[in-house]
């Protein structure tokens, strides 16, 4: 009896003092860097040969409007917000489809209308909120003395003064490929190195010499690779471009943030079940996000056989038409037939809306296939560029499926940020083989890696990203 006494009293006083400890870590605080009183003198320096600085958000980060109509297409789900229950308003969300017509003819009268730094939730009537989205990313840039003219309310107590005008979002169409979005980048890199001499000069009486450094969060990530590498060429309908780094004249760092350079498992899922993104908000069926050539550009490689065949027991390739014809996913699942009638009212025939929607799914596969090699092909950046990484590694992250007929099942999980896994942000060619032990292998020639332990859309509200993206920006040669 007293020896149970003893181990009773023992485990009490035990969990007494984890208790208490808990208690105490609860208490005391984490230490924050004061970043402001940090960064505050390289921020206010006048210096006009400062690198400008262009943050590309990821997908979904930029409102899309309908322009005859300015109908919020993607931005807000609010009563005045494109409900893609609704007919119309799916026809909006989702890009043409046509047969014959090549993906970079297939446009529309949606257009990005500015980068989305909140996104408005209807809660219910006469309520809403207001979630941050890439804002975080915008006061990060603020405390650096960053400012971009747009954003509604810095975050800093910074005076910046007049001659601020260094940072920019840059807002795109993220439903079309990411090779048609580094075109637009390039467009957008002259006319804001056009305005910045044009302010240096009148400023400073000299236009100086305008770099920029990019800040891409997530697919972001796609468009500024592909622009540093190929500029403005786009990609060809048949062939490669031609690397060139006719992106990089311009650039000096390129900041990745959650970058899909492997692609996404939870992207694969998303295409033959649909979008869910939560309550409150709409549901988007796989037969609309199947019309945009960027979401199958973010779907992993065949080579780090993240798709299986559990039946034959075979690696699958993720981007070969016949495994979505053959397991009816996406656009071929019967039971989206209601929804391609909806997205093609003028084809009466079943038969023929099928058609349609199988020769729009082999474009978007054979061009996401061009894209990913692409970028995949190993080569080094001109000297004076330098590539700079943060990742998540502390979130369980899917990275294998299973192929079931109309539905893909994930069954693995690896560190990363909930959608992007670590290996891929990396690109680690190690992942094909689970247990290897050779030495780390990617085509991106990485001058900075900095993993930190948020989730994907949280990796910028992260002390640790702020405080090192700054230093890169403002004191780091």
């Amino acid at each position: 009896m007293r020896s149970i006494f003893r181990t009773s009293v023992t485990a009490s006083l035990l969990i007494l003092t984890l208790v208490f400890a808990a208690c105490q870590a609860w208490k005391e605080k984490q230490p924050e860097a004061d970043l402001e009183l940090i960064y505050k003198g390289a921020a206010q320096r006048k210096d006009i040969h400062r690198n400008a600085v262009i943050v590309i958000p990821g997908i979904m980060g930029s409102r899309l409007t309908h322009g005859p109509s300015e109908q919020i297409v993607w931005g807000a789900f609010t009563r005045d917000a494109a409900n893609p229950r609704d007919p119309e308003a799916a026809r909006l969300f989702a890009l043409p489809m046509a047969k014959g017509t090549p993906l970079n003819q297939l446009t529309d009268s949606v257009k990005a209308n500015g980068a989305l730094d909140r996104l408005k939730i209807s809660v219910f009537s006469g309520f809403s909120i207001q979630p941050k989205a890439y804002l975080q990313i915008m006061e990060v840039l603020g405390v650096g003395g960053f400012r971009d003219e747009s954003l509604q309310k810095p975050s800093s107590y910074l005076d910046y003064g007049p001659d601020h005008y260094n940072c920019f979002q840059f807002p795109y169409d993220w439903r079309r490929s990411s090779a048609e979005n580094a075109v637009a980048l390039g467009q957008f890199v002259r006319k804001k190195k056009a305005y910045i001499e044009a302010q240096n000069l009148k400023y400073h009486g000299t236009k100086g010499k305008v770099k920029f450094n990019i800040v891409a969060h997530s697919m972001g990530g796609m468009v500024a690779r592909y622009y540093l590498r190929y500029g403005e060429q786009g990609m060809p309908t048949s062939g490669k471009p031609t690397l060139n780094w006719a992106g990089a004249k311009d650039v000096e760092k390129v900041i990745l943030v959650g970058p899909p350079n492997a692609g996404s498992a939870l992207m694969l899922q998303q295409h033959v079940e649909g979008l869910d993104l939560g309550p409150f908000t709409f549901k988007y069926p796989a037969s609309l996000i199947g019309t945009m050539p960027s979401t199958y550009e973010l779907l992993p490689r065949a080579r780090h056989r993240v798709l299986k065949d559990t039946v034959k027991v075979i690696d699958l390739d993720p981007l070969d038409p016949q495994v979505w014809i053959d397991y009816q996913w996406g656009l071929l699942d019967p039971k989206q037939s209601e929804n391609l009638a909806i997205l093609l009212p003028h084809i009466s025939s079943a038969e023929e809306r099928t058609q349609i929607a199988q020769d729009h799914l082999v474009k978007c596969l054979r061009n996401a296939r061009n894209f990913q090699e692409s970028l995949d092909s190993p080569a080094t950046p001109p000297s004076h560029v330098r590539m700079v990484l943060f990742a998540g590694d502390a979130v369980a992250t899917a990275v294998q499926a299973e192929a079931w007929m109309g539905s893909v099942k994930l069954v693995g999980y690896s560190p990363g940020d909930d959608t992007v896994a670590r290996y891929s942000a990396l690109m680690d060619e190690r992942f094909a083989d689970r247990n290897s032990s050779a030495p780390f292998r990617s085509p991106i020639s990485w001058d900075q890696v900095t993993f930190l332990t948020g989730s994907h859309i949280g990796l910028t509200k992260s002390q640790t990203f702020a405080d090192n993206v700054l230093f890169e920006l403002l004191e780091k040669k």
